[in-house]
This record gives C-alpha cells, structure tokens and sequence, in this order.
C-alpha cells in the first residue's frame, strides 16, 4: 500500500493509503489536517503543501490561479488538488488548528449505499439547495453526514468523541446519573447538542459551507442515547418493566437545538424513535441500509457497540435484542486501547520472523489499540499458547508486552477479562435469539457487522475467540457505520422511511433478562474458543 510521508516537527510520520482519494482527504481522516475553506474543490487555495518526492501530476487550472509560477516551481500544490498514486513526501505549509472532529474513512460508502427517493419531503422553496443532516449518536462516538437533500449528494462529514462519557463510558452509569439529579440529567443532554453544533461548526469554517441552508436534522441511536438527548423518559430505562416496552424520545421542542447549530430557523429536528427497551433506531438504521430482511434467510446482524444490539432474520419473524457489551469494543477501559482513528493498531499478525507485526491506522506512530487490533491480538496470544482459553496468560504472566510503531503497549489480564465479558453479552444474544427462531448457527447464510469496530474486524481472529459463528467468511460482511448509513437512507428516501416502518411491525423484542439459561450460556461464553451451538 502506498503511503503518504510527512515531516512534522523533525519527525517523519508515514500515512497508508488506498489511491483515489486526494492528499487532503487523506490528511483530514488523521491529526495532520490541512488548512481550507471550500470542501476541497479548489475554490479557496489554502490548503497548501509542499511535494518533496513523488508524482504530483500537472497542476490543475485552480491551482495556476491560486499559485505562482515561482511556487510551483518549488513544489508548492493545493493539497486537494493533487491526488497521490504512490509514495508521497510532502511537506504542510498551510496546517489546520487543532479539532476534535475528524472526516471519517467510510465517507466513500456513502457514495455507494444510497439511491435517494425524496419524494413526499417537503423542501422550502426559498432555500437554494436545502440540506440534511443525518446524526448517528452513539455512545463512544458521534458521527455525522451532510447531503444537499434536492440531489441526495453527500458533502460532508465529522466524526468525534461522544462527550457524556464524562458521566460514564456505559449507558447505565449515565441514566444512574441522570436519574439522581436533574442538573446532571441537563448537562448531559446539553452535552450531546453542543457537540453537534461543533461538529456543524468545524464543517462550516472547513468547508465554507452555510449552515443556515441545513433545513433537516434526522438524529439515530440507542434508546438511552436518544432519552438522555431528549431529556425525556430516560428514568424509565432503569426500571425492568420497561425493559421490553417502547419509550418515548421525541424531544419537547427544538427551537433551541435549531438557535444553537445556527442552522434554518424553521428547520426540522427528527429524533427517529427506538423500537423498545434498549433496543434503538440506530439498529433499525442499520436494517435499512444492508437490506436486511430482503436477502437470503436465516441472516444474523451485529451492531457491534457499548451498547450493542442483534437481530436474527429467520425469513419469517425479525427477532431482535440488545446486549450490554459494555465499552471494550471501543477499547474504552482497555489500558493500551484506542479509539478506532489514527494512531490505533487494528491488525496484528506474525512477520516473516515470528515477531508481532502491527498495522496502524493513518499513521505509523501508534497509540493504542482499537477493537479489532484487540481481537486480534488475543487471538493471537491464544493461538500461540500464551494465552489459555480461560483467559489467564500463561507461565504465571499478569501482562503482555508488545511493540507497535515504536511505542511499547501493555496488554492486561484486566484487558482481556473485559473482552471475554463483552464477547460473552453477545454469545448470549446470538444464542437467545437462534433458539427463539429455531435457527442453528450453521444455518446461518448472512451475517452482517455493524460499527465502528466492524470496520477493521478480522474475521478469522473473531470466530477463533467466540465472537462470530462459524461460518464460511465469504458469508460475513463488514458493513461498517450501518447506523449512519440508515439514517442517510431515512432522511433521503421515503422508500426507506417505509423500510423502517416495515421493520418495526415485523420485529419481536427479547429480553435476556428474562433468558432462563442466562448465566449459564453466559459463562460457557466467557472462554476463548469457538461459539458452540446450544
């Protein structure tokens, strides 16, 4: 894989990338992001950088604009003008000021997902080129997309740190919080609309865009995510009995969201209702955009998360549930872990030597390990005998230590418990929902992967701990971000708001709290091996 090379303060940071994109949206999915001001057509001529090695190609005519001939001559190009096929050394001459909002690397997906119908949503004619604005609120990480809602053409996106985790990294301990004291119940609704208004923001000083043209904003998540948004009902997810009944999260009023973000003043505010209990409309999302029950059946969807959520299309019945992972798949409590963004080991595999080999992404100096990289690194230590099935390193070890881009991270038996608890939530929702289907996991033809975490998720090292079933790879799709993509598709298309409200009639709720062999599937789970039928 080519890579593009960057000298930052008398170091050398070295960036891998899939040739297409250009240098600056290579740059703006990493902490080195360029400086502009037009959404990367050539319009604004800040984003500067300096080609030191490599094929440039001939300068565009905005860039004959913007630049001199004597620049030019030194290597000076627009960064979103060029796009590399190859190595590339270059140098920032025009760096962005810090952000907590970064473009994401499934941006090109959501060229591909959607066939807009935008018929029957009404567009204010007074608008020129009303947009939408599609929020996936998760509980680690909030992503957003921009689309111009009269062509159904994408135009941006951000993704970022989800700031309620200063209440707590799971759902619970911020309903607890929430629930104790109507401060704490504001402060993290209010949390989560700021953060949606700094991420419009970042897109509209980056971008050059008006934020005033943005006449729709269709919010998805988990139930708890939308109630603590919506500063309504989120005292009832405590409570059991309504642990399998449908919560209200239509907020109140949004006239004050909508003052806030600068957007349209008569702009909409859609918070897409959950189907019930924990299980929300981010998973109802996801359905939409991979077509779920219009494929091959029986067809199993992971929405992998803190909270994550399973359905199992049977081709009859949509049986559907929500697990508490808890945030390892996040890698939040994980002591060496990362979020899934630059700097983040994803892959680990043996070299030519035998040694740990690690990928990293979007830089080569790394920072932790994500998700994936955490499945497989324990598959890893499993398969090479230093790990035991039960979980407990071996020769009396208490950590594992490992090299990653020059940084030494530490992998602890603490990690890996919390691995096993997450993996065994999901064991359990997978073996709950095949027995109310009277579906054997070998039956399976589909299995989508859903989240952040799917993205990068090895399959073989996720089947080897437990965490897919067996079945073939080519019948496992990594979807990435179908929660973003279905709210993309629910915002654009009346066809997929009718493909929503399909999938709610159809859906049956389980409650694994009222699983009867919970602890013991539970715990037959918690071993390292692969996930057995019951």
């Amino acid at each position: 894989m080519p890579e593009l090379i960057l000298g930052i303060d008398g170091e050398t940071h070295r960036i891998p990338f899939e040739p297409g994109p250009s240098v600056r949206d290579i740059l703006d999915a990493t902490d080195f992001r360029v400086r502009s001001g037009c959404r990367g057509i050539g319009a604004c001529g800040l984003c500067r950088v300096r080609v030191m090695e490599g094929e440039a190609g001939e300068p565009t005519q905005n860039e004959r604009l913007h630049l001199t001939l004597a620049q030019l001559s030194q290597g000076v190009r627009l960064a979103c003008q060029v796009i590399p096929r190859h190595d590339m050394k270059i140098e920032i001459l025009n760096p962005a000021p810090p952000s907590n909002w970064k473009s994401s690397q499934d941006a090109a997906l959501l060229h591909i997902l959607h066939e807009p119908a935008v018929e029957g949503r009404w567009l204010p004619p007074e608008i020129n080129h009303p947009c939408g604005v599609a929020v996936d609120l998760g509980t680690t990480h909030m992503c957003l997309s921009l689309f111009d809602l009269a062509k159904g053409r994408w135009l941006a996106d951000r993704w970022g740190r989800n700031p309620q985790q200063n209440f707590g990294a799971d759902v619970i301990t911020r309903l607890a919080a929430a629930a104790e004291s109507p401060g704490a119940a504001r402060e993290i609704g209010r949390l989560a609309v700021a953060a949606i208004g700094e991420a419009l923001l970042d897109i509209a000083t980056r971008d050059g865009f008006d934020l005033r043209r943005i006449v729709n904003v269709t919010v998805v998540g988990n139930t708890a995510m939308l109630a603590l948004l919506s500063s309504r009902n989120f005292e009832l997810l405590l409570q059991p009995d309504y642990w399998t009944r449908p919560v209200v999260c239509t907020p109140l009023e949004t006239s004050g969201w909508v003052a806030e973000w600068g957007i349209n003043p008569a702009a909409e505010v859609d918070v897409v209702a959950p189907l019930a209990g924990f299980v929300g409309s981010d998973l109802l999302a996801g359905l939409v955009s991979t077509r779920f029950t219009e494929g091959a059946a029986p067809a199993l969807f992971i929405d992998f998360g803190t909270n994550s959520e399973i359905a199992l299309w049977s081709g009859e019945a949509l049986w559907v549930t929500a697990s508490a992972g808890g945030p390892a798949f996040e890698s939040s409590g994980i002591s060496c872990g990362a979020p899934a963004e630059a700097g983040a080991v994803f892959r680990v595999r043996l070299d030519e030597a035998g040694c740990v080999a690690c990928q990293i992404i979007g830089d080569d100096r790394a920072k932790g390990v994500c998700g994936s990289g955490l499945v497989d690194l324990v598959a890893y230590l499993l398969d090479s005998g230093r790990l035991t099935s039960a979980g407990k390193f071996a020769g009396g070890e208490t950590n594992y230590t490992f090299s990653a881009g020059g940084t030494e991270l530490t992998l602890t038996k603490a990690d890996v418990d919390l691995l096993q608890r997450a993996k065994a939530a999901i064991g359990v929702g997978i073996r709950a929902l095949c027995g109310q289907a009277g579906v054997g996991m070998k039956d399976l033809q589909r299995v989508y992967v859903g989240g952040a975490f799917g993205r990068y998720l090895d399959v073989g090292s996720a089947q080897a701990i437990g965490l897919l079933p067996l079945v073939p790879p080519e019948t496992v799709e990594l979807a990435g971000n179908t929660a973003l993509a279905g709210c993309c598709d629910i915002m654009l298309s009346s066809l997929a708001a009718e493909r929503l409200n399909q999938l709610r009639s159809r859906a049956r709720l389980v409650n694994l709290a009222h699983y009867p062999d919970f602890e013991q599937v539970f715990f037959e789970n918690l071993y390292l091996q692969p996930l057995r039928e019951a």
